[in-house]
């Protein structure tokens, strides 16, 4: 069978959804050498794959060189060039690959697949990207800092397509090309129906949903908890150090019907959050697949794997984003009938509960919900992802 390089950065939220289709891969026979940061290799080498790394500080430090900008943010996926290229060069020298597959946020994955000379499938674990809105995001980007600052920094970047395409011999391309790195297939990790302005796409990207595959993790009991009026609260694994909202959470829901569970990480102690009410239970972590399997509403910061595992099992949301893609996660939501969205700025802990209500009552958002989770599973998840790339293998030739 085939070998695959599999190119990566350092976010679980981008790691997560390959974990199960580089356990199929490795299932039907293929071998995976799986390039990613250092800190996510005891995620990644469960799978079967060999893990290769680099260093995720340096990664970041070149990335923010090139400031806030748009020009500046695509810079420095380009920035990262000479520490990811060489990197994966050396420790898989004298190493043949028949394909390679890459993150589609992860600036030097299609260069790579340039240099190496490699068939490419693009991992999108974001909502997919036309280059019409992504001129739009460069228009909303460019607003927020001065023409001044916004010339220095495209001059900048032409000065490092310049180089990289010297260093290398590749074509860099357009910044669409570099932010999204677009390949003859792309692997998105939703939906059709979830996904905004589905069917624009063409037959090239293949929306197989979310790609749940089992994690290991410590057993979580829940023989104790009443789910009927479960409610599960978190922030995900990046931003969530957020003392203040926790303790929102307790006035908006302390003293209710509702069972609380609020998954704070690792970054916030216990003993911060003060007097915990006794209807809820907090933990630094627990198997979320298996908590929404259990839970009635799903409050989250919106980031994409968590919108996809919430809406899988058919639970409704509502979204506090905080960041990044998260407000069009949330939009998204909302416009779907699948939740509602609130802004931390002015959250107050009657309109959370209030919006909980509210909610948990709509009989139109639990179907909406439903639906979505309906579309999910019938999209096929890893299975179907790695169906997809063994149809293009054999398109190409390779056994």
């Amino acid at each position: 069978m085939a070998r695959v390089l599999f190119i990566n950065g350092g976010s679980e939220g981008h790691i997560n959804p390959t974990l199960g289709v580089v356990q199929e891969l490795i299932r039907r026979g293929e071998e995976v050498v799986y390039f990613t940061a250092e800190p996510f290799r005891d995620l990644v080498e469960p799978t079967g794959a060999k893990v290769i790394t680099f260093d995720v500080s340096k990664f970041i430090e070149a990335f923010v060189a090139g400031g806030r900008s748009f020009w500046g943010r695509i810079g420095g996926l380009l920035r990262t060039a000479d520490l990811i290229i060489p990197s994966v060069l050396e420790q898989t020298r004298g190493q043949q690959f028949d394909y390679l597959i890459h993150d589609s946020m992860f600036g030097c994955g299609r260069l790579l697949a340039q240099i190496l000379n490699l068939p490419a499938i693009n991992s999108c674990t974001s909502f997919a990207m036309q280059p019409e809105v992504f001129d739009g995001m460069r228009e909303s980007l460019s607003r927020h800092v001065s023409a001044e600052e916004n010339e220095r920094a495209r001059q900048e970047f032409l000065q490092l397509v310049d180089d990289v395409q010297t260093k290398y011999n590749v074509q860099v391309g357009s910044p669409f090309d570099i932010f999204c790195n677009p390949a003859p297939m792309t692997i998105v990790y939703t939906a059709k129906d979830f996904q905004p302005y589905g069917e624009s796409f063409n037959e090239s990207y293949k929306f197989i949903g979310p790609s749940l595959a089992s994690r290991p993790h410590e057993p979580f009991d829940f023989s104790h908890v009443n789910s009927d009026h479960l409610i599960y609260i978190s922030l995900g694994t990046v931003l969530n150090q957020a003392v203040d909202f926790y303790k929102l959470c307790f006035a908006a829901f302390s003293d209710t019907k509702y069972t609380v569970l609020l998954s704070i990480g690792k970054q916030t102690q216990l003993e911060q959050l003060g007097d915990i009410p006794a209807n809820f239970i907090v933990r630094d972590y627990v198997p979320q697949l298996e908590v929404l399997q259990h839970a009635k509403l799903f409050i989250t910061h919106g980031g994409m794997n968590s919108a996809n595992e919430g809406l899988y099992y058919g639970v409704p949301l509502i979204v506090i984003p905080l960041g990044s893609d998260q407000p069009i996660v949330a939009g998204r939501v909302t416009e779907v009938g699948a939740g509602i969205q609130l802004n931390m700025e002015d959250l107050t802990a009657e309109n959370l509960r209030e919006a909980a209500d509210r909610v948990l009552q709509d009989a139109s958002i639990r179907r909406a919900s439903a639906e979505i989770g309906k579309s999910f599973r019938e999209a096929g998840g890893y299975e179907r992802a790695v169906e997809e790339i063994f149809a293009y293998k054999r398109s190409l030739g390779i056994e």
